[in-house]
């Protein structure tokens, strides 16, 4: 027996049952050598505060699918489903960052629409032409969207199967897509994060919810925020339960990191959450403001689930958005402070989707530079690393600026690399391009997305 399965056998039968059944403040250091207690917040709680508002025992029995309290991790084993090495003394390292710079892919749920998913040679067939694709251009990590909806790309006691894998949210494909993909980008050289979204359930309508979706199961967890579903941030059991998904991944999947992107609260509306939060401040001696309250909540998430990927020795990062007002103020998501703060996250990656020469008006704050400008001045924790995510997705469409046009930035061919060369310059430690289609399959401006990748390809080669 390896030591992957003593590893799978130690920490999946052991800490995820921890992770159920303890409150979250009794898991330990939310990092190497330092709890979360050890990061003071600014509203007088600290990180393990934060994280202990809920046990995370709360979901066992009546949150989990068919009253199980957890997954039966010990189950036979399939192709890139072997644990990530566990650490039950909680005192072990995180997955190593590939050596050098990092340089990641986004595979979105967009991308799964066109894979062919009719069984498991099929996928596994499109699976190994998009990583060759990423391979070759010389990244190192692929940012997998195996949670876009509540679901799952994956087999789970927790979370139905996607709709993307078989058209019906619930429908079991046959197969299992996470496991065919970790195998297929290690035997590549490359590293696989399983990005999460962890609150939205549905998006403009779409998927509609199974039998198995949250918004059935526990609909008193669920708040719409226009056309959307979303789970509520204020509730410890919704943490709990997240918490126990990345528990879940970590557990069956030699993983190397789980991945949460910008998606926190859908809304500024006090209605999303009134009740809630009138709740709490009745119960509460000395209530926070609404939007610290809001604060709170996702910062108790964020901690809650670095903690659970620690015990497994995975690392966590979050890619929030690329304005910092805009994620603190309106998703409510205070990025400089687990930036600057133990255990919370192990990087960050500021979505910059805006180019170099962008400007509106006399405006140019959302230019590229001036953007990684505030958050390379930003403090920051020695052991927290800083990414930049690019927007791929701008090839020949532009970027809203003032400046359109031939010889315009996103027209000329290369610039995602002279991007990430100044980052790189900058002081930024490598990057994320969002998305894979639009260098790979860009239907739109297929020649030009081409002369992009060439021009990382150089870049990256050197």
């Amino acid at each position: 027996m390896g030591w992957r399965r003593w590893g799978r056998l130690l920490g999946a039968g052991v800490l995820g049952l921890l992770v159920l059944l303890l409150p979250a403040a009794l898991l330990g250091p939310a990092g190497a050598g330092e709890t979360a207690a050890g990061a003071a917040r600014s509203a007088g709680r600290s990180a393990a505060d934060a994280a202990a508002d809920g046990p995370a025992g709360e979901i066992a029995a009546t949150a989990a699918p068919g009253g199980q309290t957890f997954p039966d991790e010990t189950a036979g084993e399939t192709s890139g489903q072997t644990a990530a090495t566990a650490d039950p003394a909680g005192e072990g390292q995180t997955a190593a960052f590939p050596a050098g710079e990092y340089r990641a892919v986004w595979v979105s749920y967009l991308e799964w629409q066109r894979m062919d998913f009719s069984d498991a040679a099929a996928f596994r067939a499109d699976a190994a032409a998009m990583l060759d694709d990423i391979a070759g251009l010389g990244a190192n990590v692929v940012l997998a969207h195996v949670r876009p909806f509540g679901d799952a790309l994956y087999p789970s006691e927790l979370f139905p199967w996607s709709h993307l894998a078989a058209g019906v949210q619930g429908r079991d494909p046959g197969f299992d897509p996470l496991a065919i993909l970790v195998q297929a980008a290690h035997d590549r050289g490359l590293q696989l994060e399983a990005w999460v979204n962890p609150y939205r359930l549905q998006a403009g309508g779409v998927p509609e919810p199974g039998d198995g979706s949250l918004a059935n199961l526990h609909p008193d967890w669920v708040r719409r925020a226009g056309d959307g579903l979303y789970l509520d941030p204020a509730e410890p059991r919704v943490r709990a339960y997240i918490a126990a998904g990345v528990a879940e991944l970590c557990a069956g999947y030699d993983i190397d990191g789980v991945h949460f992107d910008d998606y926190f609260y859908p809304t500024t509306d006090p209605a999303f959450d009134a009740d809630a939060y009138a709740a709490y401040c009745a119960g509460a001696d000395d209530p926070l403001p609404l939007a610290d309250w809001r604060r709170s909540n996702v910062d108790a998430l964020v901690a809650l689930c670095c903690q659970t990927a620690h015990r497994y020795g995975v690392r966590f990062g979050v890619a929030p958005q690329g304005d910092p007002a805009q994620n603190r103020d309106a998703q409510y998501s205070d990025a400089a402070r687990w930036l600057a703060e133990g255990g919370y996250v192990d990087y960050l990656m500021p979505q910059l989707y805006w180019g170099l020469e962008y400007q509106r008006g006399a405006d140019a704050s959302h230019s590229l530079a001036e953007l990684a400008d505030a958050w390379l001045a930003m403090p920051r924790r020695g052991d927290v690393a800083l990414y930049f995510g690019l927007g791929a997705y701008r090839i020949g469409a532009g970027d809203g600026g003032d400046r359109t046009g031939p010889d315009s930035e996103w027209q000329r061919g290369d610039a995602l690399a002279r991007q990430a060369e100044a980052l790189a310059a900058a002081g930024g430690q490598g990057v994320g391009l969002y998305r894979y289609d639009s260098l790979f399959a860009n239907d739109a401006f297929p020649g030009l997305a081409a002369r992009e990748a060439d021009a990382l390809r150089e870049l990256w080669r050197n």
